[in-house]
């Protein structure tokens, strides 16, 4: 009886799946039985001419449950002329591509992938095209719509003249840059320079970024959707052997041995492997980099990486770094006064977002680790926020082969355990300030590190330390005169209602 039932059972299944077969088969005719779309228009925000855009994607169904749609064509409305490129049901198209006949079935979709490039040179910087649809005697279509922008390429270039990048054209870097020995590249206020992945920028000369206030320079990857805003990692490069294994990693903006003089002003730095990597000093009269209010923030790796030196920086924002925001290491010289180093980036970091040490290590030609030491001459943090989710937010690795003199001055420093901290370095901690929330504008996106009114750093800065540098904060308020009380870090707190009067605000 089981048997004859289980026999029956199957029967009837294939009964169904064959009858369900045949409905897939019937196809409606009716006018009114149209396609669905996910949306009317693929828009592609900035594409940089001569160069493909990211990838989007198109949602096509079927809007019948019972029958199926019989797509007469799919096809550019330009044919050959048009600048996008269609992947459709997986199937690769050129210009003057057309599906025919594509069977559709009911309450099924298909993904149409899209891809444009818009050419150097052209006038017109919006590109636009449609794909038609044909079915049932109707002609449906979705917009294209690409909006382009005319850029300064640099492939695997060496720059060997003195330059200056502009505002008026972007720069994007392709397969890298190098600026050579004795050249000075200047980049000026509201410039832009993007990146294309596993790019760095090579300084063996000069690089001086001038932007002002309300007119900053941007050094940022190439992918400008809203969805990459925050995304790290987006440029900078990976060292690797001939087994594709990392042996090192290119630092975004990386100041190599023998670079010098170089300036960051009202500078943004976002996305990068590392943002700034600094390499050993080689001039004795002046720092290898002087930063003001300049900001390094989302870095995968580092925001300033710093080996052996010298570097002076002022009112400026290290933020967001999956490891640290600083790292000073292998000695050197550093000045950090009125700067915010905040990380509250996405995911679990194991490390303090701020790391000094004084040596390295290698294998010598035997294979035995070797120490090379190096003095930390000075390392200097007034008036500065070193705050994040980390239990620990500064860290320490020296070694007694070489010195280590370092001084948190008037600082508001996240270290759960600071009595132990004081207690091991006394002469390092002067009138700090521990685990007193600096209570940020936004520790999440869009990520603002300017101080609120209830903030622990506000009036307790130290004022011969802010008397020492330029009187304006990051954002121009005069903090010798707005209040009479200066803050600590990088931002002079400013009611709402004062900071919608100025001319620059963030949003």
């Amino acid at each position: 009886m089981n048997k004859l039932l289980t026999i029956t059972t199957m029967a009837l299944i294939a009964i169904s799946a064959l009858f369900s077969s045949c409905r897939k088969d019937i196809f409606t005719k009716d006018p009114a039985d149209k396609l669905i779309f996910s949306s009317d228009t693929v828009q592609f925000d900035t594409i940089f001419t001569g160069i493909g855009s990211t990838t989007k994607y198109l949602i096509v169904k079927n809007s019948n449950k019972n029958k199926s749609i019989n797509i007469d064509k799919i096809y550019l409305a330009r044919g050959s002329s048009s600048k996008y490129r269609l992947n459709i049901d997986g199937l690769a198209a050129n210009k003057d591509f057309k599906l025919e006949n594509y069977s559709l079935a009911p309450g099924d979709s298909i993904f149409i992938f899209v891809e444009v490039t818009i050419n150097p040179g052209t006038d017109d910087l919006v590109e636009q095209d449609s794909i038609i649809f044909e079915s049932n005697g109707n002609t449906q279509d979705v917009d294209l719509v690409a909006f382009g922008q005319n850029v300064t390429l640099l492939n695997g270039q060496m720059i060997t003249q003195d330059t200056i990048w502009n505002a008026d054209k972007p720069v994007l870097i392709y397969n890298s840059a190098m600026i050579d020995t004795l050249v000075t590249v200047t980049v000026m206020p509201g410039a832009k320079i993007y990146f294309h992945n596993k790019s760095s920028l090579f300084v063996k000369g000069t690089l001086k970024s001038l932007g002002e206030i309300g007119n900053r320079v941007t050094f940022t990857g190439d992918r400008l959707e809203e969805y990459y805003r925050y995304t790290p990692g987006q440029w900078g490069a990976y060292l690797q052997d001939e087994h594709g294994n990392t042996r090192g990693i290119y630092g975004g903006i990386h100041l190599l041995a023998g670079s010098r003089y170089n300036e960051f002003n009202n500078t943004d730095i976002t996305n990068a492997l590392i943002g700034v990597q600094v390499d050993s000093v080689v001039t004795a009269d002046a720092p290898t980099l002087k930063m003001r209010n300049t900001n390094i923030e989302n870095c995968k790796i580092a925001g300033l990486y710093a080996l052996g030196a010298h570097v002076e920086a002022e009112n400026c924002v290290f933020a967001n770094s999956s490891q640290y925001t600083v790292a000073c290491w292998i000695g050197g010289k550093y000045s950090f006064i009125h700067c915010t180093m905040a990380n509250y980036s996405v995911g679990v970091r194991q490390n303090p977002q701020l790391s000094l040490n004084n040596y390295y290590e290698y294998r010598d030609a035997n294979g035995n680790i070797q120490t090379s030491y190096r003095d930390l001459t000075e390392a200097y943090f007034a008036n500065c926020i070193i705050y994040g989710y980390n239990k620990e937010e500064i860290g320490f690795d020296f070694v007694s082969g070489a010195s280590a003199n370092v001084l948190f001055d008037n600082c508001l420093i996240k270290y759960e355990n600071s009595s132990a901290l004081t207690q091991s370095a006394p002469s390092s901690f002067v009138d700090n300030i521990f685990n007193e929330d600096p209570k940020f504008a936004s520790t999440t996106k869009p990520y603002l590190y300017n101080i609120l009114e209830v903030s622990a750093a506000r009036d307790r800065a130290k004022v011969s330390i802010s008397e020492s540098i330029q009187p304006e904060d990051h954002d121009g308020t005069n903090r010798m005169t707005f209040d009479g009380k200066p803050d600590i870090g990088a931002y002079e707190y400013v009611p709402e209602e004062e900071t919608e009067s100025k001319f620059f605000i963030w949003k």
